[in-house]
């Protein structure tokens, strides 16, 4: 089947590879040929390979109050959180299409996390019934449409660590019950064939860990006990996916004491991390300063890496509102991510992915 009538193939396609992702939709409403083409995995790797694909941070944020006047940021007193889309390399903020069934706003605390051209949502509070909800919902960028996936299994479980593979598979791991007893379980969820399967039990219960995969193995960092009720721990464990067990817990991985939620993976098997007004990396079993961070972000509230950058969104105090920073890698300097006052709410938690 000819893709564009009076071209070779190869030009048609690559013509096809440069479309923008929201045109996506369009380009397969087009016809059976361009749906089936924009489908494929190997669409996206040329894509990526070409340079031509868009990364995109999507974003748990709350709505901004704006009745006080242009530009005055209010903290709202019961916050109401919609998923919004940056796209860093071009400045451009948006929203996503509302999940059916939460017109009161997402769930809160739910996760997210990104595999292939799919974006996961994943648990949180009910906010109108204050009930911990086990759902997953998909969001399929192009057809940018949401559907409903297999809830997650095992009882009820909250501020658990997540993250994936960014191919196929998501990984939830640790948090705790609708009893605060912290978690050791872990489960795996295919996003292809709408299954979740079980991982073996992590050595230690951990609430509030954070997740985060790297080079085909799960780590787990931090969180705490049912008994320290808040008071974190430095120890870190890591599933190996090729022996299907657990390695040795290593009890210091982390310099102090603290909650992981800004520990992100970065390129060539280190992690970054905000702590005290600094961003510092790991690389090889040491922590290294590796900048300051500016004042407009010093309480940071979520942290996403991606290909020689680092974004920080935080703000510079209780009630003020929230900017975003980019970080580079290879020299260490920051660039202001110019925020619209729209876009300044709260943000719980974040995602990159690159379509």
């Amino acid at each position: 089947m000819v893709l564009i009538s009076g071209l070779p193939d190869d030009i048609a396609y690559d013509c096809l590879i440069r479309i923008q992702y929201d045109q996506f939709p369009a380009m397969a409403s087009v016809c059976k040929g361009w749906k089936a083409e924009v489908q494929l995995p190997e669409f996206h790797r040329l894509r990526k390979a070409g340079g031509h694909s868009q990364k995109l941070i999507v974003m748990v944020q709350s709505h901004v109050v704006s009745n006080h006047g242009v530009g005055v940021f209010k903290c709202p007193d019961s916050p109401v959180y919609r998923l919004t889309l940056c796209e860093p390399d071009l400045g451009n903020w948006s929203e996503l299409p509302p999940l059916a069934g939460f017109a009161t706003g997402l769930p809160m605390f739910c996760q997210l996390t990104a595999v292939g051209s799919d974006l996961v949502v994943i648990g949180g509070w009910d906010p109108m019934s204050w009930t911990i909800s086990n759902s997953v919902f998909v969001f399929n960028f192009v057809s940018a449409t949401w559907r409903r996936g297999a809830d997650m299994p095992g009882g009820a479980r909250i501020f658990f660590g997540c993250s994936s593979d960014s191919d196929r598979m998501v990984f939830v791991a640790g948090g705790h019950d609708d009893e605060k007893n912290a978690l050791r379980s872990a489960i795996a969820y295919d996003v292809a064939k709408d299954e979740w399967i079980s991982l073996p039990d992590m050595a230690r219960e951990r609430d509030e860990c954070k997740a985060i995969f790297q080079h085909g193995k799960l780590h787990v960092i931090g969180g705490y006990c049912t008994e320290m009720q808040g008071r974190f721990e430095r120890s870190t464990e890591t599933f190996n996916f090729s022996t299907w067990q657990w390695d040795q817990v290593q009890d210091d991985f982390l310099l102090v004491a603290t909650c992981p939620r800004t520990c992100v993976d970065g390129d060539d098997e280190t992690m970054y991390m905000c702590r005290g007004g600094d961003v510092v990396k790991h690389r090889r079993g040491t922590w290294k300063f590796v900048a300051k961070l500016p004042a407009q972000v010093r309480n940071p509230a979520c942290v996403t890496a991606w290909q020689g950058k680092v974004l920080v969104i935080g703000c510079a105090g209780f009630g003020e509102p929230h900017m975003a920073y980019i970080l580079h890698l290879d020299n260490y300097t920051w660039t202001k991510l110019e925020t619209p006052h729209k876009y300044s709410g709260h943000v719980q938690s974040s995602c990159h992915l690159e379509i």
